[in-house]
């Protein structure tokens, strides 16, 4: 438990301290009400529809953590992940090393449901964090940024060769977040999340997947 423990600080501000509106035991309706995402103090966004990624997949995947602990000794602790996307279901679960399920999360109808394992939940980052942190990452540009906008904050990409990048900007101009994608498309090679303000990176590795 001691990798997770140490993992858990940094897993949570990757995705920018984001906290769902509803646990997992609330009743859903058709608003947006229920999938909100808060990405800073008083701003929320609500997630993109599972169907608004344009395809269905299914992926496995590593999240690695790199950071410099407080004796000044670089560290690095992964969680690895398994991802289902259908035009209107998005599932994801997260495990420990020996393969014991940790936490998991069924985004479905506007609604986020979720689970940890009895005993982890200070301990684990919350799903509906690891959820937001993938899917800035995967889900199309044009399906973020009017979202985001409304809130003030911009994201922006641009591509070279065949990599690109993705910065995104609150609404005061600060730099919270650069994501460099090792490839055009995000699902070959790695994509790296750099936090400038919190100084630490997370790469998350595709290791298989099926594109349909």
């Amino acid at each position: 438990m001691k990798i997770l423990t140490r993992f858990v600080g940094l897993i949570l501000l990757v995705s920018l301290t984001a906290c769902s509106t509803h646990s997992n035991t609330s009743s859903s309706d058709s608003s947006e009400e229920n999938n909100r995402i808060q990405i800073a103090d008083d701003t929320w966004v609500a997630l993109p529809q599972p169907s608004e990624l344009g395809y269905s997949l299914t992926a496995s995947q590593l999240l690695s953590v790199r950071y410099i602990d407080q004796t000044k000794k670089a560290q690095s602790n992964q969680l690895p992940i398994q991802l289902q996307i259908t035009q209107d279901k998005l599932v994801l679960a997260g495990f420990s090393s020996w393969g014991t399920r940790l936490l998991s999360l069924t985004y479905q109808n506007n609604r986020l449901d979720t689970y940890v394992m009895a005993g982890l939940a200070n301990t684990l980052p919350k799903p509906e964090q690891v959820l937001f942190n993938l899917m800035i990452t995967l889900y199309p540009l044009d399906v973020w940024q009017p979202r985001l906008q409304k809130a003030g904050w911009t994201l922006t990409e641009k591509q070279q060769n065949n990599t690109k990048q993705r910065i995104l900007v609150d609404n005061h101009g600060t730099l919270i977040a650069e994501i460099n994608y090792a490839s055009i498309d995000p699902l070959k090679g790695d994509i790296t999340f750099i936090n400038h303000s919190l100084d630490f990176t997370i790469v998350i590795k595709t290791l298989q997947y099926q594109q349909d």
